[in-house]
């Protein structure tokens, strides 16, 4: 059993694969004793009050905890725990004491949804066990429970809680976190996520020093800035040794997490939606829900760390016909012509996609309303006639004769002021009555916590989908939110915006899925300014970044690898120069980063030279061939670009008979030291066929020597493929 309570002792045992969760019940306060390698028997010794009051109160006329000092599963504002709390509520009196004691619990098969809400999933209810903790406070009579799934071939928990008000009185809920965890020391570094548009998910590491460290969003996403992710390790470890504890949160609105090294020299994490901005009414008999945490822990460093969260992402919160299988190649028309297009442009675009091999032509920004540039018509979701003569329909079936499939651009929860939709619903975007509603792009943000908006998006994309001809949708999402009030939400629930517009984007997500399986959804946000796996239940796969030079892709692709699936991640080839930055790149290298799980190209296929077609077929017919195992094998991170004047990586198939490593060098130095790639998660004794030399090695010499990398010019690359061959 993954799940055991021992009525004796108080005890609760949590058990993975790999590790163990353990908590105790004592005195009806529920306390965290023990995360880390696998472990059996009574561990009821791991709790030590160690009475360190100062100024912090004990609790019961002195008789009982220091609750400043205890290590808390759920810790709640008001009593006499001065740390960051993970529950804090206003009640009728005007109190903001929770007094949360130990009611009763239960053991279930399975995992329970979360109604309204993406979370991890089971196939069927022996792939998980579910601890229930229910907590009450007489008082208020509010009622919480604790919800722990372990999923045990995954390595991984998950968390969320459900409050529930049980009295007569309406409380306000003014923070309710997904996770709280408390350590008993403080010897962490912490690993998180921080960048810009167009240079996201950098790594920054640093070690924990007392005080508060925080990554959070206020902007109504999950954002460019920071991710909605936290990961803690041992001073020392690295990709293969040492503690790596991660926790990622399911949720693509504002959040807060955060690990506070505190004056006993323990520290707390926390992690959920964002409080600086929430408040959430709960009338007599209602209840709320916090999104989900998943947790997992390893004892070999970051790599396994990472295989944890992105396995269990993968298989088990991606859903659909695309969960499993290789992603078509695509080219996306935005750096091909932008605005600048119409039919006969497109259909020669698509002519040469068919010539070499692509299998998916995606219209991009500017096919609809009166969309010459990006200042109007959001909102009016029907085609430009001027410049797609005969419609979607008849770009749709020219391509298809020639077997290539068509995608389009949306961004539907945005309105153009400059739109029919704004002349006619000017209080359809989220904003104050008598304030100023600012703009960004030129557009505002359509109110998703209301219905009649909800459908309204809902039928827009989907009378587009349903003239048939459509396989693949970018759904993009450009401009953070300001003014987010809504005029059908009184003055108390003001602050439940965010929350409840992502609840009505989640449930126009949730219908286009359920009526349309077939079309492949792919998330952007300017690029990565909402790669969560909130979005990832809804759309398998995110456009990574609005960058899409190779060199600049490096980091932001090693850093999304932390937590996220390589199957998650569109990267494309785009021209040279770039666009963006200027770098003049050889298309091996632009090829060899954009070899991803989810592979295409951003640029204009018909002014493409003789060689460069050559190229682009080779390379696409290599996607063709291994795109499952990218999708699907263990992706290793070999060398950092963050510190290194390189980057190196690869991925192996599930049965190790594959392996497909890249080695970029992006800073030249001269007379370098001999350069050396050793590769991971090989079989030690097979026999490997590299597929471009014909060279073999064995296995044990790919890992402890590896592979001479013998580059000298900025920005050259190597790509080696290693297939086992019979001895």
């Amino acid at each position: 059993m993954s799940v055991i309570y021992d009525s004796s002792t108080g005890q609760y045992s949590l058990h993975t694969e790999n590790y163990s969760y353990i908590m105790l019940e004592k005195e009806g306060f529920l306390l965290h004793l023990y995360w880390g390698e696998k472990t059996f028997g009574d561990c009821t010794y791991m709790f030590r009050e160690q009475g360190r009051a100062a100024f912090s109160p004990r609790m019961e006329n002195c008789d009982g905890f220091i609750l400043d000092d205890v290590p808390l599963e759920y810790p709640c504002w008001g009593r006499a725990d001065m740390r960051t709390p993970a529950l804090e509520i206003t009640n009728p009196d005007g109190s903001v004491i929770v007094d949360l004691r130990v009611k009763n619990r239960r053991i279930e098969k399975g995992k329970p949804s979360i109604k309204g809400l993406p979370a991890i999933y089971v196939e069927n209810e022996d792939e998980c066990e579910t601890l229930v903790v229910s907590m009450y406070d007489e008082v208020s009579n509010i009622s919480v429970e604790l919800y722990y799934c372990v999923l045990e071939k995954y390595d991984i928990i998950t968390r969320f809680a459900r409050i529930v008000n049980k009295g007569n009185d309406t409380v306000y809920i003014n923070r309710a976190a997904s996770c709280a965890l408390d350590f008993d020391h403080i010897n962490f570094d912490v690993i998180s996520n921080y960048g810009t548009h167009c240079r996201e998910r950098q790594i920054e590491r640093a070690s924990l020093k007392h005080g508060r460290f925080i990554m959070s969003s206020r902007r109504g996403a999950s954002s460019h800035v920071h991710n909605p992710f936290m990961i803690l390790t041992s001073p020392n470890a690295d990709e293969v040794s040492g503690d790596a504890y991660g926790f990622v949160l399911v949720y693509s609105g504002s959040f807060s997490s955060e690990i506070a090294a505190n004056q006993f020299d323990s520290a707390r994490a926390v992690i959920g939606l964002n409080p600086e901005n929430f408040t959430w009414r709960l009338d007599s008999g209602e209840e709320f829900t916090t999104p989900e945490c998943v947790l997992s822990y390893s004892s070999e460093g970051l790599d396994t760390l990472s295989y944890n969260f992105s396995r269990v992402f993968r298989e088990r919160l991606c859903r659909g016909k695309y969960r499993d299988i290789r992603r078509p190649v695509l080219l996306n028309s935005w750096e091909a012509c932008y605005f600048s297009f119409d039919s006969d442009r497109l259909m020669k675009i698509g002519d040469s996609c068919a010539e070499l091999g692509i299998e998916l032509m995606v219209i991009d920004d500017g096919w609809f309303g009166k969309r010459d540039h990006d200042r109007c018509s959001l909102g009016d979701w029907f085609v430009n006639e001027q410049k797609l003569k005969g419609g979607i329909k008849r770009i749709s079936d020219y391509l298809n004769e020639k077997g290539v499939k068509l995608g389009i651009w949306f961004e539907p929860e945005m309105i153009s002021p400059d739109s029919e939709l704004y002349q006619k619903h000017p209080d359809w975007c989220l904003h104050y009555k008598n304030r100023p509603r600012s703009e960004g792009r030129y557009q505002l943000i359509l109110d998703l916590t209301r219905q009649d908006v909800c459908d309204y998006v809902f039928e827009s994309v989907a009378n587009i989908l349903r003239e048939g001809g459509i396989s693949y949708v970018k759904w993009d999402f450009n401009r953070n939110m300001s003014e987010a009030g809504s005029i059908l939400l009184d003055a108390t629930r003001g602050r439940e915006v965010d929350f409840r517009y992502y609840l009505g984007l989640y449930s126009v997500l949730e219908r286009l899925n359920q009526e349309f399986p077939d079309v492949l959804f792919e998330s952007c946000s300017g690029g990565g300014g909402r790669f969560d796996v909130g979005m990832l239940y809804y759309m398998p796969q995110v456009w990574t970044s609005d960058n899409s030079d190779a060199i600049e892709r490096l980091r932001i692709q090693y850093g999304t690898s932390l937590v996220y699936p390589m199957s998650a991640m569109s990267a494309h080839v785009s021209a040279s120069p770039n666009h963006q930055t200027g770098h003049v790149t050889s298309f091996y290298t632009r090829s060899n980063v954009a070899l991803t799980g989810s592979f295409g190209y951003e640029l204009d296929p018909t002014s493409l030279s003789v060689e460069e077609q050559k190229m682009v077929s080779e390379t696409t017919r290599l996607f063709k061939e291994y795109g499952e195992i990218l999708a699907k094998g263990r992706y290793h991170r070999l060398r950092d670009p963050h510190n290194e004047p390189c980057s190196a990586w690869c991925t192996v198939s599930e049965d190790k008979s594959v392996c497909i490593a890249t080695y970029v060098l992006t800073h030249v130095r001269m007379y370098g030291n001999n350069e050396r790639i050793k590769l991971r998660g090989l079989d030690h004794d097979a026999i490997y066929k590299e597929r471009f030399s014909g060279v073999c090695y064995r296995g044990d010499q790919l890992m402890n020597f590896g592979l001479h990398a013998p580059i000298s010019h900025e920005f050259g690359s190597i790509l080696w493929i290693l297939e086992k061959v019979e001895q």
